[in-house]
């Protein structure tokens, strides 16, 4: 069983399909102070301002970031707004963008219109019972940026509920809670692939 897990993990870091990987969110009742966070985290419209800190840290990063996933997503134009969404709601979110990155690959693999098994939807894989849960009526989880905010959102939500333990709440995400392979899998893609330390690739 080690053997499977660490070959699990060398697929997800190569990039390989992330299909195998994309699980569901489960769906738990909400106590009504959280679902009200959580409705209104989602439903902020489009971000004015960036969470860089300065234009410089922003062109370093989306130019590193870029390199990387031009093969996933070919258009520029595309690719760059897509990581501005994701460096801006991840951050809002309090989370590292580079781990939301290493999230997708693993979920994903940077579709956009990709859907599981179970019905999870986008970039992020979010389920749609979310939308009823926390969402407005017509909220589209193909949408770029509501696809992220409410990844972001979801996966805050879960390091909350588990008190800050990412193993725990990246089980929770994925459906998986208790399972080694999933976790593994995003810390592979997070600290090997969207590695980031302030410079140039």
């Amino acid at each position: 069983m080690r053997a499977l897990a660490r070959w699990a993990v060398c697929l997800a870091f190569l990039g390989a399909p992330a299909s195998a990987f994309a699980g569901a969110q489960a769906y738990e009742p909400l106590a009504a102070s959280v679902q009200a966070v959580l409705s209104k985290a989602v439903s902020d419209r489009a971000p004015l301002t960036s969470a860089f800190k300065s234009k410089l840290d922003e062109v370093r990063w989306l130019n590193a970031m870029s390199q990387r996933l031009d093969r996933r997503i070919r258009d520029h134009k595309t690719r760059i707004a897509f990581l501005k969404s994701v460096h801006y709601e991840a951050s809002r979110a309090g989370l590292d963008p580079q781990l939301v990155l290493g999230l997708i690959q693993v979920e994903s693999g940077f579709k956009k219109y990709a859907v599981s098994r179970a019905g999870a939807r986008g970039f992020m894989q979010v389920m749609p019972f979310w939308v009823k849960l926390i969402g407005a009526r017509g909220d589209n989880l193909f949408d770029m940026r509501k696809n992220i905010r409410y990844g972001c959102t979801i996966l805050r939500h879960y390091l909350d509920l588990e008190k800050g333990d990412l193993y725990r709440a990246l089980g929770r995400y994925n459906g998986s809670l208790g399972k080694p392979d999933y976790p593994r899998a995003v810390e592979a893609a997070w600290k090997r692939r969207w590695h980031y330390d302030g410079k140039l690739s």
